[in-house]
């Protein structure tokens, strides 16, 4: 399947890391501080105000509709991984790669350190095959960046929080503007409706197409994305036992996700048998996207 070349940028990329999972400096990690004169960080600033003024319960409903229709395109998981190629991230400027660069230096790591995983080391390798949907036609700001719950109140630590949801009309609806909106406490993950992004489409279609990979791989490509959540604490009131016993593998997941991402690049041909052994095990075959 032939894609033309996207360039983007993923906000996400942005954390301030622990210094030993760092190959560039801590201060490019998730640095959401305010500067028009610097091109990458009005791009994330902008990307964000088109989320949160946009990412509304009818549009992430409308979207999932959409969506979990599953009859955009067929591939296998090579094939998918392959149109990454053309998806370069510009959020790092001196690193200009293809995002099948990233993934396969994620799982690398992961092989590193959880040699026995190998459930792990493919989570690492697919994490973002939901970027696809940008080939054909989804926005960035509904595709990538941070998530966040649409249906009730917005948490304190969203990115921009408080200068980037003037233009949602969630925000007026006495529905949805309160601490718990139509939500019950302590409902679980599951039962929300986050912002509509790549997390949650690679979720569905792995579901979709019985993936065989366990339920913590599903929850960490689901919820990786979740910072205010995961890594903020946001969300507690509506998060079950069972998520904040899983909590712990989105945190592992995100440390190789996040800071892994340097000039070394990995040799994809030879590493290819490997992680297709992998692909066979876990999602073989053609899937429906």
């Amino acid at each position: 399947m032939e894609s033309q070349l996207i360039s983007f940028i993923d906000p996400s990329e942005f954390l301030r890391p622990e210094e030993k999972f760092a190959n560039k400096p801590v201060s490019q990690f998730r640095d959401y501080s305010i500067d028009k004169d610097d091109p990458i960080k009005e791009r994330i600033r902008i990307t964000y105000e088109k989320m949160h003024a946009n990412q509304t319960v009818d549009f992430v409903k409308e979207r999932k509709e959409k969506w979990t229709t599953f009859n955009h395109f067929k591939a296998t998981v090579r094939e998918a991984l392959e149109m990454l190629n053309n998806l370069v991230d510009e959020s790092d400027p001196d690193v200009n790669l293809p995002n099948i660069v990233h993934a396969f230096q994620t799982a690398e790591r992961i092989r590193q350190d959880h040699p026995d995983k190998t459930w792990f080391q493919l989570t690492g390798l697919i994490h973002d095959l939901g970027k696809v949907m940008a080939f054909f036609g989804e926005p960035q700001w509904a595709v990538v960046g941070d998530t966040f719950v649409v249906g009730c109140q917005w948490a304190d630590n969203i990115v921009y929080r408080d200068t980037s949801f003037f233009g949602n009309p969630d925000g007026w609806d006495g529905r949805y503007n309160t601490k718990y909106g139509m939500y019950e406490p302590n409902c679980g993950l599951d039962n929300l409706l986050l912002s509509w992004s790549h997390d949650e489409y690679l979720y569905q279609v792995l579901k979709h197409n019985k993936s065989t990979l366990p339920k913590e791989a599903l929850y960490m490509i689901r919820y990786h994305s979740f910072y205010p959540w995961h890594s903020a604490g946001d969300y507690e009131h509506l998060a079950s036992k069972y998520d904040n016993n899983m909590k712990p593998w989105v945190l592992e997941f995100n440390k190789y996700d996040l800071y892994t991402k340097s000039k070394d690049i990995p040799n994809i041909s030879k590493l290819w048998p490997y992680y297709q052994k992998l692909i066979d095990q876990y999602i073989p075959g053609v899937l429906n996207w």
